[in-house]
Formats: C-alpha cells, sequence, structure tokens
C-alpha cells in the first residue's frame, strides 16, 4: 500500500506497514483522503537526523488523529474523542534506514494523554537508533531519495525550520485497502491556502503570482528600489537606505550656458520664496554644465513652478524641470566643496548632483560635442562639452600637482653641463670608430 507525496522540491514514494500497523496506516491514510496533509510544512528539518511534517500550525504542538477530526466537525458525536491514539511500537521496526516514516508519539499531559495524532517524520540517515522504541514506524521511502537530500541541504533557521517552507503540494492514496470510518467526508477540493498563514515562501511559490497585473508591478518595482537604495547604501552613495530625496528643490537642465544665477533667480522668484539657485559650473573651467538646482521655501511652491516651467524658453533654450533626485544635502559628512546652494556640500569635483540627476543632463543634452573635462558626483563621471575647442584633452594627476612657474619651464630646457656635453661627444666618437663612419657621413 503506497502514498506519493507531491513536494515543492520532487515527490516522495512511501510503502506502508499496513499488516503490522493496520491502525497507524489507517490514521495516515484517511488523513491524506480528506486533504489534512495538502499544503503542510516540513517544520523541523535536521540535516542527516530527520525532516518532521503533519501540523496544520506549523509549531510541533498541533495535530489529531483522523477520529478526533471526525469528532471535532460532527455536531452528532455525544461523547468526547480522545486527540490521541495508543502507538503501534514493533521492535522488529526500527530507525535503521535512510527513508523511515514514523508516527511521531506526543508526551502525556494534564489534559490529555499521549499518542500519536497527525505528526509524522522521515529519518534523513541509516541507524538512528536513538528513535526505536520511542516513535511508531509504519512505512519506508521507495523512490524519492533526491528530494530526501534536497530536504537535506535546506538552510534552516535556529528553530530547524528551513528559511524557504518544504510544503506537501498534494497527497495521490494510490491504495487504501481500509474502509471509511463513519461521519468522514472528503471536501470537494484541496485547500489553496497554507493552514498556518506562513509568510515564508515555498521554494517554487511566486507571491505575486495570485495578485493583479498592476499591483504585481508596483510591488517589484518597489522591491527592486529598496535592493538599488541598500546597494548605494552599501557603497556610500546614500547615509541609509530609507533617505529621501528634498520636496522643495527643483533641477532644471538644457540650460543655456551663458544662463546665470541671477537670471534663472530672477525667473523662478514669481512662484515663491527662493531659498537658494545655483547654476552648477566646472570647478577647473568655471564652465557651466548646463543644469542648476532651485530651493523654494515651501514643497507647494516648487510644485507650482515644476507645472509652468517645463519645457520654458529660457535665453533662446527650451528648459526641463523635474524634482530633484539628489540626497547630498543630508549627506553632512561629505566635504563642502560648494559653500552655498540647495545641496551644498557633495562629494567629488564639479559640484553636487544625485546619480538621477546626471543621468538626465546626459540625456536631455542639446549637443554631443568633444569634451574638456569631467563633472563628479555621487561617484559618477560624464564629460562636459567644450564648445572653445574641438578636441578632448586630457589631464593627469600628476600635471595638476606640478609648479608651472617660470623657474620650473627654466629648468626643463636647461642646456647640460660642459662635462656632460664633453662625455656625449666621447660616446659619439668611439661608435663612430667601432662602426667605420661617422654622423656626417650617416647623414650625407
Amino acid at each position: 500500500m503506497s502514498v506519493l507525496l507531491e513536494t515543492s522540491l520532487g515527490d516522495i514514494v512511501i510503502d506502508l506497514e499496513v499488516d503490522a500497523c493496520p491502525k497507524t496506516c489507517e490514521n495516515f491514510l484517511k488523513l491524506c483522503k480528506v486533504y489534512y496533509y495538502n499544503l503542510n510544512a516540513f517544520f523541523n528539518v535536521s540535516k542527516d537526523f530527520l525532516a518532521q511534517a503533519g501540523d496544520p500550525s506549523a509549531t510541533g504542538t498541533g495535530g489529531e488523529s483522523v477520529w478526533s477530526y471526525i469528532a471535532s466537525g460532527s455536531s452528532l458525536s455525544k461523547s468526547p474523542t480522545p486527540r490521541y491514539f495508543p502507538p503501534e511500537i514493533l521492535p522488529r521496526l526500527k530507525h535503521t534506514q535512510k527513508g523511515t516514516v514514523s508516527m511521531a508519539v506526543a508526551p502525556a499531559l494534564e489534559d490529555h494523554k499521549g499518542g500519536c495524532g497527525s505528526q509524522f517524520f522521515i529519518t534523513l540517515g541509516d541507524n538512528i537508533d536513538y528513535l526505536d522504541g520511542k516513535h511508531a514506524v509504519f512505512g519506508h521511502v521507495v523512490e524519492g531519495f533526491d528530494t530526501l537530500d534536497k530536504i537535506n541541504e535546506a538552510f534552516t533557521d535556529q528553530d530547524g525550520r528551513p528559511f524557504k517552507d518544504i510544503r506537501i503540494r498534494h497527497v495521490v492514496v494510490l491504495d487504501d485497502p481500509f474502509p471509511d470510518p463513519p461521519g468522514l467526508i472528503k471536501p470537494p477540493s484541496s485547500p489553496t491556502r497554507p493552514p498556518d498563514n506562513s509568510t515564508r515562501i515555498a521554494e517554487d511559490e511566486d507571491p505575486l503570482a495570485t495578485l493583479p497585473e498592476e499591483e504585481e508591478e508596483r510591488i517589484r518595482r518597489e522591491k527592486a528600489a529598496a535592493a538599488s537604495a541598500l546597494t548605494l547604501e552599501m557603497v556610500g552613495d546614500l547615509p541609509f537606505a530609507n533617505v529621501r530625496p528634498p520636496e522643495n528643490v527643483l533641477f532644471v537642465c538644457k540650460l543655456n550656458p551663458v544662463t546665470r544665477d541671477e537670471d534663472l533667480e530672477l525667473i523662478f522668484s514669481r512662484f515663491g520664496t527662493i531659498m537658494s539657485c545655483q547654476v552648477i559650473r566646472d570647478k577647473r573651467t568655471g564652465d557651466s554644465l548646463q543644469y542648476a538646482f532651485i530651493e523654494f521655501d515651501k514643497r507647494e511652491e516648487a510644485e507650482q513652478a515644476y507645472f509652468k516651467m517645463q519645457n520654458v524658453l529660457v535665453d533662446d533654450r527650451r528648459i526641463w524641470v523635474d524634482f530633484s533626485q539628489s540626497v547630498a544635502k543630508i549627506n553632512t559628512h561629505w566635504s563642502n566643496d560648494v559653500k552655498k546652494g540647495p545641496l551644498a556640500g557633495a562629494k567629488g569635483r564639479g559640484g553636487f548632483a544625485g546619480r538621477d540627476d546626471l543621468e538626465r543632463t546626459r540625456r536631455y543634452r542639446d549637443e554631443d560635442v568633444p569634451s574638456k573635462g569631467h563633472a563628479h558626483g555621487y561617484g559618477m563621471v560624464f564629460d562636459v562639452p567644450d564648445r572653445e575647442s574641438g578636441h578632448r584633452r586630457k589631464r593627469s594627476r600628476s600635471h595638476d600637482k606640478r609648479p608651472d612657474d617660470r623657474e620650473h619651464r627654466r629648468r626643463r630646457t636647461k642646456s647640460p653641463s660642459p662635462r656632460v656635453r664633453e662625455d656625449r661627444r666621447r660616446s659619439r666618437s668611439r661608435d663612430e670608430k667601432r662602426s667605420g663612419y661617422s654622423d656626417r657621413d650617416r647623414r650625407r
């Protein structure tokens, strides 16, 4: 007599000792028939020892026999039915082989007698004689040892429960020799939700599969954003993962290089009080990077400016306005490269900006011309347009540190001493004698 357990890690086929343990096997088969084990989790997994299941509450204290289950669901029962039944422990059935299936025997307490209910376990190792005589063996695994190996390798918490639930998806009774007890009613369908209401995810479960498409996409975006924020926190770009950019700061790009701070402040001041307005410039050359930050006193004023100034013509350029994604103002431990501005204190040369702000500057730039330098912010580097020259100039750190005065240039171009010139002349003469002709003959 066999039973097929379809788990989230694979199938397991169990042969039952019907002749040796008829009451235990009848209890197990009838519980399988009423879908009692469906969606139950293996709540206790000990490596090379055992994997325990059969408790709907997944706590190790729940479960009952099939006769107690029938009595609890029937209103015609007059006398109370015991929760457990006496275990059938036989000396010849021992836990000597991997895949031995046994009923867990509950200890006797004040409110009930001990015995077997619905909890069972499968051994994950050989020769576990510690369990002999304490728990009732009633079956053996004949197929699915690879599934047992997967269960054995599962990562568990301090209580022995796998971090990712391993559940019994479905139970198929291949052969049942026992008649149904009176009052046993088979449910019309298998349960669709785990009985323990666990939030842990099984190996083949998708927690978003049952949600509407819009809700599923929203949750996925939130999780992706949280993961990205955590990564930026780890690399030092964010002070903490839950940081939010200020809501009263606008990011303005696609500016004309001739646009000044005073021009933008005069244009945007009609929407409210401006705390600071700054066009970001290259620290070395002073050229405008064609984007700016404008900080308003109130969030409502920034929102009004955002809706009104989008795609407005300023100095013959249609600007792009958006809310700033930079959080450099919160990072007070960074060096204050910019003394004034809505987000003073960003790290790196060339001012301050978040990754999204710099990316938008690159995306909305009108012309793609050779660059003269780089602007740095939040660890991101992008080319700065150079409208004065059409070539790209590279400068190294050593070149930046080198003194650029007359004395340095004089030392570099100073002619060699007479002694050095004499040594060079003797060396050339020696080479000419060895080769047979002089430099004059070579030039001819």
